[in-house]
């Protein structure tokens, strides 16, 4: 677990901000989730890997009361099945059991890990259709960001797990889109001009210049592959890419690209955005083969579409917290991402 005082750090100034197609038919014109509120009930689950240790649990629900909200913890949290948080059918019921409850405005993932995607058949989707609420999460997660757009019809947030951190550019990203129903603009921080790190860590490439506008669509690159030729991807089509992961060599990107180009996928949106790729560098001296940089540039350059890299998006800190599903436009050059809509009602 991140050290408490990193947990909270981007929630201090939480009092003043809250003061001031594969999709069925009935997705289609499903009704948009509820905005947030001071004081409403969120679900806590884990659709993935399991969280043992009571005082992690305590940790997450003291994020969610910083936030202003009432933790509702799933009947399996803490539960363990090998790596899995439970069985995925108790796993299922934790989540149906959220979207069920009127109580319940929001969905918090606790953790990511391994797992989501064993629950997309068992899931009350249904239900879930006809209560729509935010689900929110990244990283193994994707899984249900995508089956959602695909069955659901309604936005979900790529963000923070609840046991992760949340700073200041994740928990304001949030604020805007869940609590204020706002359609902004996200974009990078400005990078310290006396500071090379942080003007490294903050930069955005263009691959290909331009504006697109589409439905965002994306995650974690692993996930999303895993699920290609399955019946749980949205449709692609003039959607906007969004993709990041962590621990991966250079290798298994090209590999996984690969499978999104000759899948189809690739030639089928209108833009794309890559976040950050941590910890997938080989490094070394010896080291022959191709750079992510150079990855992505073959990978995209030849679409013709809006395209660039180095958006705060993965298994990083200040991650943005983007709507999955909602309508955006990109603009390559300075590397921005406008909100085209509010994703709640």
């Amino acid at each position: 677990m991140p050290d408490r005082r990193t947990i909270i750090q981007g929630l201090g100034a939480l009092p003043l901000a809250l003061a001031m197609s594969g999709v069925p038919a009935a997705a289609r014109t499903a009704r948009k989730p509820p905005r947030l509120r001071p004081g409403d009930t969120v679900g806590l689950v884990e659709p993935a890997a399991f969280s043992d240790d009571p005082e992690q649990i305590e940790a997450v629900k003291s994020t969610i009361r910083a936030m202003g909200l009432v933790p509702l913890v799933g009947r399996h949290v803490g539960t363990r099945h090998g790596y899995l948080a439970g069985t995925d059918r108790q796993r299922a019921a934790d989540l149906d059991a959220m979207f069920a409850n009127d109580e319940v405005r929001a969905v918090f993932a606790v953790r990511g890990g391994w797992g989501s995607a064993r629950l997309l058949p068992l899931l009350d989707w249904k239900t879930i259709r006809a209560n729509p609420k935010l689900l929110i999460g990244f990283s193994d997660i994707t899984a249900l960001h995508l089956a959602f757009a695909a069955r659901a019809g309604f936005p979900t947030i790529h963000a923070p797990n609840a046991g992760g951190s949340w700073p200041e550019i994740s928990w304001n990203s949030l604020w805007h889109l869940a609590f204020a129903g706002a359609t902004p603009t996200f974009r990078n921080p400005a990078a310290d001009a006396g500071d090379p790190t942080a003007q490294e860590r903050w930069r955005t490439t263009a691959i290909r210049s331009g504006k697109a506008r589409g439905r965002l669509l994306g995650g974690n690159l692993s996930v999303l592959t895993a699920l290609v030729g399955t019946p749980w991807l949205p449709d692609f089509d003039g959607a906007i890419l969004f993709l990041e992961d962590t621990g991966e060599a250079e290798y298994r990107i090209d590999r996984m690209l690969s499978q999104l180009a000759l899948s189809g996928i690739l030639g089928r949106v209108a833009g794309v955005v890559f976040g950050r790729c941590t910890r997938c560098t080989t490094g070394g001296e010896d080291y022959l083969g191709f750079t992510i940089p150079e990855l992505l540039q073959h990978y995209f350059a030849p679409l013709g579409i809006p395209a660039f890299y180095g958006a705060n998006i993965g298994h990083v800190a200040n991650q943005l917290s983007l709507p999955v599903g909602a309508k955006v436009e990109i603009d390559a050059d300075p590397g921005t991402i406008r909100i085209l809509e509010p994703v709640v009602a």
